[in-house]
């Protein structure tokens, strides 16, 4: 009896058990146990020829955990961090993945190509549109007001934020084109 003076009754052995409960201990003996054949360690079951794979060949310095001594035999190559945004990401390797400072700078990361994304296309003869790319013309062509309407859709909190989280980042950078631009303007003038 818990949180008593009186001294617990000694556990009942394996025979006991087996007496008063049907099917008690059924896999007691490995003979018994269905599993037993897989939990054996046999080197030669695995089908492999080798013991550590071939590694592939680093193109350019790759980013690595300092929490890992090498990196893994295959890895991604699909995206080279290039510019401002691998700068940031090769700087988050630095710290473990444990800190959030790691975490927080590959988004940063993240964010920087973003934005050097939509710069660079504006250097290409077909620049980002926001207004085709992001869907707004759907939301009065396919019935985007009705939608939302006598709903309960989990995302109607925020959606009055989303033409400020969609659009903001453009009139911001339309505002300050136009600030340097009337900068500009003015010190031609002078």
């Amino acid at each position: 009896m818990p949180y008593t003076a009186a001294k617990p009754s000694i556990a009942p052995t394996s025979e006991e058990l087996r007496a008063r409960i049907p099917g008690w201990g059924a896999d007691l003996d490995p003979k018994d146990r269905p599993a037993v054949p897989k939990e054996r360690f046999d080197p030669n079951l695995s089908g492999a020829h080798w013991d550590f794979p071939e590694r592939q060949p680093e193109k350019w310095p790759r980013e690595r955990s300092v929490e890992h001594a090498f990196l893994t035999p295959v890895f991604g190559t699909a995206c080279p961090p290039t510019g401002i945004s691998g700068a940031i990401r090769r700087y988050a390797y630095t710290y473990s993945e444990g800190r959030a400072a790691h975490w927080l700078l590959l988004l940063l990361g993240d964010r920087v190509d973003a934005v050097e994304n939509h710069l660079r296309s504006f250097l290409t003869l077909h620049p980002d549109n926001p207004i085709t790319e992001t869907g707004v013309l759907s939301e009065f062509t396919h019935h985007g007001l009705a939608s939302r309407r006598g709903t309960k859709r989990a995302d109607r909190v925020h959606q009055p934020l989303d033409p400020i989280v969609v659009a903001g980042p453009w009139v911001l950078a339309g505002g300050a084109a136009y600030l340097v631009g009337r900068a500009i303007v003015r010190s031609v003038r002078r």
